[in-house]
Parts: C-alpha cells; structure tokens; sequence
C-alpha cells in the first residue's frame, strides 16, 4: 500500500510542476504587455504636452524685452534728472465776440489790453490765453505758475504782468495740513476765473464788483474729511505795500462737501485795503463776506451765492455838509441753474442783482469819481453811481444827488460741447438799473438798461 501511496504522490507533484511553470510564464507576458502600454501612454501625454502654447519667450522676445526694459528705465532717469517728474502743463484759449448795444460797438474781444477800458463787465476775463504749470514734489510741495497775458490778476490790480498765480503749498507734517504763500486769485463764491470752469461768458455782477482779486501773502490750507479750510495774511489787490504802509488783510475761506452732489462755502476778507474813491490813494476798512452753495446732479446744475460789504470811504457821493467821504454799502444776490438737454448741449440762465443805493452808491474798487461840476457821477459804463441826469453840485444834500443805482443782470446761454477739448458758446445779457446810468458812447444820453450778445470757444488741453 505504501508503494501505491507514494507513487500516487510522484505522479501528483510531476503534473503540478509543469502547470505551475507553465503560469508564471503567462503572468510575465502580461507585465510586459502592461509596461508597453503604459509607455505608449506617456509618450502620448508628452506629445499633448508639447502640442499646448507656450507662453514663455524665444531668445529674441526676451532680448527684446531686456532691450525696451533698459531704455524705458533710461527715459525715467533722464525725466528725473531734468525736473519733469509731477509736472502738469495745462492751458486754453478763448476768443470772444462781443456786441454792446449801449456802446454801440462789436468785434472780437483777444488779450486786448485794459488801458482803455479799465475791468468792465462786458471786458473781465473773457478773451485770454492761459498756460499752467504745476509740478508736485516727492515729498508733496506743489508750485504752480499760471500765465495770461493782459488778462491775468496781477495785470487787473495795475501791476502789468502776465502773472495770474504764482504759489507755493508745502505740506507740514501731513498732506491734509499744508503752508501755503505767493501771489493767490481771490476765492470767493461760486464762479471761477477761468473759462474752462464756468458755465457763461460773463462774470456775475458779485464777481466782478463786490470781490477782491488776489491776495500776495502766506497762510495755512487744512483738509479735514469734508471740510477743506484756508487762510492767508496778504496784501488785498496789491503785490507790495508802499513806503509807510504795513496794513495787510486777513482772508479766509471754508468748504463742506455735504456728499456726492452738493456742498456748500463762505469766504471773508477783513483788514485794509486800496480806497480809489480817496483822491489820496490811502487804504481804508474793508469787510467783505460771502456765502455760496452748489447742487449738481445728472443734468442739473444749480449755484447761489450771497454776499455782503462795507468799504469805509468809499462811497461815490461824500457828505453833503462836511465833504467827507463816506462808507460804500451792499448786499447782493446771484443765482444759476443750467440743464444738460443731451450730453453735449447745455441751457443756463443766471440772475444777479446788488442793492448799492446809499451814500451814491460804491462798490470794492474803482465804481467811479465823483465831480458833478465836470458831468462825473460814478462809473456809466458800469452802470454805477446817481442819476447822472439830476442837476447836482459838489455838496448838494438832495435825496437824489445822494443815491446810487441797484444793478440787475439777467443772462442767458447755450453752451456745445464739441469734443473733450473744444466748447463753444453764447450768451445773451440784459443789464438794468433802478436810475438811468448807462452813458451812450458819447456820454450825452443815459439808459436805465443795456444789452449784450456774445460768443465763444473755448479750447483747452
């Protein structure tokens, strides 16, 4: 029985053997079989791979790169080195055409100068070429010269030059407090000087007669969230004081931008200044104070302002018993609302008016002489003064030899907006007056109203 058992035994294991050889050799198959399929796979992926865009760059591209990289650092450092880094050029030029009913004359109104006329309201700053220059520091000092030939501030106080402003703004500390100083435009009410900011050709009756024109003196501008503060000590319409004279004014001025759309300001002056109704040329109290407030929304556009002043002996009529000159008084009113019909073509009107009736009327400045031996009762160009019609002497205590004018302006206009660059404009004004103190050209006849017509473009860079 044991031979039979281990025979079984032998003839088991010799037909396992070959079995089990026989398995492993179709196990080795197909991991070869595997590692080829496997490998073709990566090939695949290596050639989707090369077939994707590359956003690297060829040696050219990079050559290139290095080339305009150089030369703009290049242009940086030449820029730096010759002081043009934050430096702004901006200007603009207006030419006006201009017809005076009462003057009887028109034609075009262009860096013309003011020996003739003097400042009127048909010949303020309209008619200018401008150019500004502004450059900021690193450190945050801006300096800014604007030039305007015959129509710049300091050629309306008398001194002839093509300066409008030169001035200086260092900041102390922080950028919201700031020292500011140099020859600075008046910043009262509403309107601005410059053609490229307001809506009309004309000046309001308050800008033109009831502000001063510029300040050369030094103070503090402060920036506070919404309120913007400044202040100067300076001379009032004047770059130096004369021999003896050390009385400056002071002036200020307040912002508050209530939100997106509207605001509102006031500015005073306070001190001594020029008094040309004085045959003596002295300075004499001043005060002066404004409030303004804007609101402007899609299409709308709506301006006050209110002001007041007190010009101590500077009335046109002097008192009737003693000869002494008098104070100048008034109050005054503008208004302007202006509405975008589409994009480029815009209405505005604008209405003024200014109660100037006492002591012969009088307003900041120059608004006439008084000689009514020689026909002389104010400023008829203007529109200022007493009646000249009244039979009036040096002294007469009459009622009538002793009132001035109120003065109403109405405008109207249209302004296109060509291209960002280009506007042009017309304007149609009406000014009046309570007495008949427009003078003909040949001064012998007298109207209670004269009229204007205007145009202009208003190109700027």
């Amino acid at each position: 029985m044991k031979t039979i058992h281990h025979t079984a035994l032998a003839l088991a294991l010799a037909a396992a053997f070959p079995a089990l050889a026989q398995s492993n050799a179709d196990v080795l198959r197909e991991l070869q079989a595997l590692k080829a399929q496997v490998a073709e796979l990566e090939a695949k992926l290596k050639a989707q791979e090369a077939a994707k865009p590359q956003w690297g760059m060829t040696p050219d591209q990079a050559r290139e790169l290095n080339r305009i990289t150089v030369k703009t650092e290049a242009l940086e450092d030449s820029r730096d080195a010759s002081g043009m880094k934050g430096l702004k050029i901006s200007g603009y030029a207006d030419p006006t055409w201009i017809y005076n009913r009462g003057k009887r004359n028109s034609g075009f109104s262009f860096l013309d100068s003011r020996a003739e006329t003097g400042y009127s309201y048909d010949n303020s700053y309209f008619g200018s070429v401008v150019l500004d220059l502004q450059k900021e520091t690193d450190s945050g000092t801006r300096w800014r010269l604007t030039l305007s030939p015959n129509r710049g501030t300091d050629t309306v106080i008398g001194n002839g030059s093509i300066v409008q402003e030169a001035s200086v703004s260092v900041p102390l500390g922080s950028l919201q407090t700031r020292f500011i100083a140099g020859h600075l435009p008046d910043w009262s009410g509403y309107e601005f000087q410059q053609a490229t900011l307001n809506k009309l050709i004309t000046h309001n009756l308050l800008f033109d007669f009831t502000l001063p024109t510029s300040y050369t003196g030094a103070g503090l501008e402060l920036t506070r969230g919404k309120w913007i503060v400044k202040g100067v000590v300076a001379n009032m319409n004047a770059a130096r004081n004369l021999d003896g004279d050390r009385a400056p004014v002071m002036a200020y001025r307040v912002d508050y931008s209530r939100g997106e759309f509207q605001g509102f300001g006031f500015a005073g002056v306070h001190g001594k200044a020029a008094n040309f109704a004085d045959p003596n040329a002295a300075k004499s109290r001043v005060d002066l104070f404004e409030f303004d407030a804007y609101f402007i929304r899609g299409d709308w556009t709506v301006q006050g302002q209110a002001s007041v002043g007190r010009h101590k002996g500077a009335a046109i009529a002097p008192d009737p018993a003693s000869g002494d000159l008098r104070d100048a008084t008034w109050t005054g009113l503008s208004a302007l609302a202006a509405y975008k019909f589409n994009p480029r073509l815009e209405g505005v009107v604008r209405l003024d008016h200014v109660r100037n009736a006492k002591n012969g009327g009088g307003l900041l400045g120059y608004t006439g002489y008084w000689d009514p031996d020689n026909g002389v009762y104010g400023d008829t160009r203007n529109g200022l003064g007493v009646d000249p019609t009244a039979v009036c002497g040096a002294l007469d205590a009459s009622s009538v030899c002793n009132t001035g004018a109120n003065r109403t302006a109405l405008s109207f206009g249209l302004s296109y907006l060509w291209d960002l660059s280009t506007t042009f404009r017309v304007e149609y004004r009406l000014d009046r007056a309570n007495l008949p103190v427009f003078a003909n050209p040949e001064g012998t006849a007298y109207r209670k109203s004269n009229s204007l017509l205007g145009a202009s473009v208003v190109v700027s860079f």
